[in-house]
């Protein structure tokens, strides 16, 4: 979310990183100061910031504090979203720099402007380069609905690598309508890969057919992108409207019990907080799921002395923290509601889908008490699922 980078550099003036980010990085006490003033330059909003965030483009890429700062600095334009910028991220498409060119590229995605021939020659010729800035080029054409790429993206539905191939299915259902071509998506949803299941999910809101709601919400990806996909095909304009044919798959989906997610049987541990405890800090998700439906096997007085253990040992670590605070509210367990409510009065970005899962359990609890607190979380947030959490738990609560 783009308001962490606003918390986490709130104390870098922007006066300080216009000097910053340009300056020699040898003649600096600290040259990772350079890109972090790009990323604290992308919360800007004056005209002089957005100029030396282009400027940037063109620092010398021998020197590595130089090289990481234009990366930082074609990310930043991106959240700009000002048109001006479109020629240096062109320009940065012929670097030699992987992450470089695939963050012009999603710039240019995001910034959303009306392409002319040249660009959009420009922006298919980069589809020569590795499977990661193919996929990324692939998403632009589909999130700017570019028919131009059509021979080309479409030829590589049947890429070797489900990364590529998904972004292109994805491109002829948005682009073309070709809805049939999603198949193989819904298939990876399951697949033992994290990483092409996470794909998989992001692919299916490019795509655009909500049909695919129910199998996105059973995916085994974190709540927060499963929300983001979902949300971009049922209200795709961020009006926080949901129609009613897709409003309890949207409910059912940020409740988010492991126990209605397609989940493999390996991934569920033993019931043992030592085998729960590992499955939690695992980096795969499907693991993470695994371990609270394993906890949730245990009996009550089990669960209770785990929630303490994990509160005590794993609170800090956002995952954790999120799973936890759901789990309270699944099991429903009133013993614990003090950390429901810690949790959903926590401002810190990262912990933002921590606030979704207490707004929920309140609800399964029945604290009246917060109905204040949500409905100023409600009232001030601006991640669309959690304000759609408070709103529907306030209704059900009031």
């Amino acid at each position: 979310m783009s308001e962490r980078f606003d918390i986490l550099f709130q104390g870098l003036e922007e006066e300080s990183a216009l000097k910053l980010i340009l300056a020699n990085p040898d003649e600096l006490a600290n040259p990772v100061d350079k890109y972090m003033a790009a990323t604290r330059l992308g919360a800007s909003q004056t005209p002089e910031s957005l100029d030396v965030l282009i400027q940037a483009i063109d620092l010398d890429p021998e020197n590595l504090f130089n090289r990481i700062t234009r990366r930082k600095a074609a990310e930043a334009l991106g959240r700009r979203k000002d048109p001006k910028a479109l020629p240096g991220l062109f320009k940065a498409l012929g670097f030699d720099d992987e992450a470089a060119v695939i963050n012009a590229v999603d710039s240019i995605s995001q910034i959303g402007a009306a392409l002319n021939q040249k660009q959009c020659d420009q922006l298919l010729s980069a589809l020569e380069g590795s499977d990661n800035i193919k996929r990324a080029v692939i998403q632009c054409h589909t999130r700017l609905g570019l028919k131009s790429g059509m021979a080309a993206v479409k030829s590589l539905q049947n890429d070797e690598n489900p990364l590529v191939s998904g972004a292109a299915r994805a491109y002829s259902a948005r682009v073309f309508g070709e809805c049939e071509s999603l198949k193989p998506l819904l298939a990876q949803l399951t697949d033992p890969i994290a990483g092409r299941r996470r794909a998989a999910v992001i692919d299916l809101g490019d795509a655009g057919d909500a049909t695919t709601l129910p199998a996105l919400a059973k995916a085994p990806v974190s709540m927060p992108l499963r929300a983001k996909s979902a949300f971009q095909l049922v209200d795709p304009e961020k009006t926080g409207s949901i129609p009613m044919e897709f409003t309890e798959t949207i409910r059912s989906l940020l409740i988010d019990d492991p126990r209605s997610l397609w989940l493999q049987d390996d991934w569920i541990c033993e019931a043992s907080t030592e085998a729960i405890e590992k499955n939690l800090q695992h980096r795969d998700e499907g693991k993470q799921y695994g371990g609270i439906a394993s906890l949730m096997q245990m009996d009550r007085g089990q669960q209770l002395q785990a929630i303490e253990l994990f509160h005590q040992k794993l609170w800090s670590d956002y995952g954790a923290n999120y799973l936890l605070t759901s789990l309270i509210g699944l099991e429903k367990f009133d013993e614990k509601s003090e950390l429901v409510r810690t949790a959903l009065a926590e401002t810190l970005p990262q912990y933002a889908k921590s606030r979704i899962a207490a707004a929920w359990a309140c609800l399964k609890l029945g604290l009246r008490d917060q109905l204040g607190v949500l409905t100023e979380t409600m009232e001030t947030a601006r991640w669309v699922p959690l304000k759609w959490s408070c709103e529907q738990v306030l209704k059900e609560l009031s």
